[in-house]
């Protein structure tokens, strides 16, 4: 329940950006671009937390097996909802100019590091604690965490946008932003008391913790790591495809 629930409300925070990258901030951080040019412009700033995420991965994975899954949880948390809510503050195109987009995709890039950890920090916590034969069926639950995520953000945008275009395009497309501090708050309650796996525990208690596991997993798991990666691969099309969807489905061609 602590990595469905939290992966759901970290995700919120993750997708409430792609809603936003496809109804708003073709208007807010590219209005001098052509409307075209500018719906690209957004939708590859969403594309950038992708890029990130490998990184973050090998960051973040690396110290949840060195200071264990739980400090990386409750780490990405706060990350994530940290980075959200100063997108809800950041000054528009026509305040500041370049440095707009510049400062908007900084935290896009700090959202997917801390979405690559949680990944790997919820789904490691939820293996290590399943019985043997039902690993699979729990740890799905990170995942299914995040679609729950999807949904949320889209439930909270949908009274957004529908303000009146100004009120939108000034102060309400920010609103869904500042309630990731309300989102942050109850996933840290959530996850503080969580207790450590104790596959974790054992090991740091008995062999000790590995000084460089990512040189362990690149070196004996290549074949693993290249299996995860085209899952990964696998599961990010439906993310895509939605946030594309969206921006395709309001564009003046649609109506």
């Amino acid at each position: 329940m602590a990595a469905w629930i939290g992966s759901a409300l970290e995700y919120y925070d993750f997708f409430i950006y792609g809603s936003a990258a496809a109804l708003i901030f073709p208007k807010v951080f590219f209005d001098e671009s052509d409307p075209a040019t500018a719906t690209l412009l957004s939708l590859a700033t969403f594309g950038v937390a992708y890029a990130a995420r490998p990184v973050g991965a090998l960051f973040l994975g690396h110290f949840g097996d060195r200071v264990g899954r739980k400090r990386i949880m409750v780490f990405t948390l706060m990350l994530m909802g940290l980075s959200t809510f100063l997108i809800g503050c950041l000054p528009t195109r026509s305040q500041v100019g370049d440095l707009a987009p510049v400062l908007l995709v900084l935290c896009r890039v700090l959202q997917g590091i801390s979405a690559a950890g949680e990944q790997a920090s919820a789904n490691s916590m939820s293996l290590e604690h399943a019985p043997a034969d039902r690993r699979g069926f729990f740890t799905s639950f990170t995942l299914s965490g995040t679609q729950g995520g999807q949904l949320l953000a889209t439930l909270v945008f949908l009274p957004i946008a529908a303000l009146p275009e100004d009120q939108l395009l000034s102060w309400g497309w920010r609103v869904p932003f500042w309630l990731s501090v309300a989102v942050a708050v109850v996933g840290f309650v959530i996850r503080r008391t969580l207790q450590e796996t104790p596959a974790f525990t054992q090991q740091a208690a008995t062999e000790g913790v590995v000084r460089l596991p990512l040189a362990v997993l690149l070196r004996d798991h290549r074949a693993d790591v290249l299996r995860v990666v085209a899952g990964a691969v696998i599961a990010s099309v439906s993310t895509i495809f939605t946030v594309w969807a969206l921006a395709y489905a309001t564009s003046d061609a649609v109506g």
